[in-house]
């Protein structure tokens, strides 16, 4: 799963990006990751994990990771091909979500590209660059519909209108709504990628002196300043905390943008745990328990037989597998059983 890092030229956005990839794991660990200079592979932090390997006193400890991809080139006019706009609507086309990045900070040493901080009307901008890429690609697509029409596609009328009334909730500054649509005429929608319908969640890059006096311009933002993020990335862990703590920070920026990150794409995680290794797995909310064993090996799904599960929390409550198995808390669960967040689990699978 990808999160794309956007915004305007002289935001922070490289200096967030830069903290973020400090933070990035051994990607060998992760084989769909993308290996690019773009693209930070970044641990999901998870204090059970450390829990159930102190537990087995694992070797190894594999947290779940997110990819966030820095997207260049949004200037304004962008969907008209200004900066490096067909470059940066084709990276974002490629992503899950999107990450905007809005400045909230002064600094007479770094211009703004319109000259003023005005958080809310950067972010119009961003929306509305956006918002005109996708009436661009639904109007080449409607051309293609009307000759489907004249060779009576017993689709193509209803596609008409579906499309039209996208265009009509952009042109008012609005998110077009798919929910109420029918199963494949969200699945013909969502071929095309549209970036107005990507998941999208706001961060307002701030300055030092206003940690502790945050007040949100954007709704439901996240505070971010990306300096001190920045030099945090560059201390050792127990540098990082004492640092947090003179400054009466209980979570970094990062932490906070990661989680919520991962939250924002519907993910949850699940745990296998042994003496080897402590591994955090990550799913989409709602998988049933083959489709999760596959995550580790397309043989365990293919063969599954059952899965032995535990809550994380019940797990380190007994104490172990043992006492956990006396008590009656691990339980056998078929290929129907939905995992849960939190999760511990030994697959059983026939070779």
């Amino acid at each position: 799963m990808k999160i794309g890092i956007v915004g305007l030229p002289n935001v922070g956005k490289s200096t967030l990006f830069k903290a973020l990839t400090k933070k990035q794991v051994d990607t060998s660990n992760y084989p769909f990751c993308t290996i690019d200079p773009n693209v930070g592979v970044v641990a999901v932090p998870d204090e059970r994990l450390q829990q159930l390997a102190d537990l087995y006193h694992s070797e190894k400890i594999v947290p779940a990771a997110i990819e966030f991809v820095d997207i260049a080139g949004l200037v304004k006019n962008a969907h008209k091909g200004e900066g490096l706009g067909n470059q940066f609507l084709s990276h974002i086309r490629e992503v899950d979500a999107i990450a905007h990045v809005i400045r909230n900070f002064q600094d007479e040493n770094v211009t703004h590209v319109a000259g003023k901080i005005e958080p809310g009307e950067d972010l119009n901008t961003i929306e509305t660059e956006l918002a005109m890429a996708d009436i661009a690609t639904i109007e080449k697509v409607l051309i293609k519909i009307e000759s489907k029409i004249k060779s009576n596609d017993k689709d193509a009328p209803g596609q008409k209108i579906i499309l039209k009334n996208i265009i009509i909730a952009l042109d008012k500054g609005k998110k077009p709504d798919i929910a109420e649509l029918k199963d494949d005429e969200q699945k013909f929608i969502k071929g095309l990628s549209l970036l107005s319908l990507k998941p999208e969640l706001f961060i307002e890059n701030i300055g030092e002196e206003q940690l502790n006096n945050f007040k949100p311009v954007i709704p439901n933002s996240i505070p971010i300043c990306a300096k001190l993020e920045s030099e945090l990335a560059d201390l050792d862990g127990t540098e990082a905390k004492n640092y947090l703590k003179e400054l009466n920070i209980k979570k970094t920026g990062l932490d906070q943008l990661i989680v919520e990150s991962y939250k924002l794409l519907n993910l949850i995680t699940f745990f296998t745990a042994g003496p080897k290794e402590s591994h955090a797995w990550t799913i989409v909310s709602g998988t049933k328990a083959p489709a999760a064993a596959g995550k580790i090996h397309t043989d365990f799904e293919q063969g599954f037989i059952r899965a032995e599960i535990i809550n994380w929390k019940n797990l380190l409550d007994a104490g172990g597998e043992i006492p956990a198995k006396e008590k009656g808390q691990m339980k056998i669960e078929g290929k129907d059983y939905i995992m849960r967040d939190g999760d511990v689990v030994y697959f059983r699978f026939s070779k």
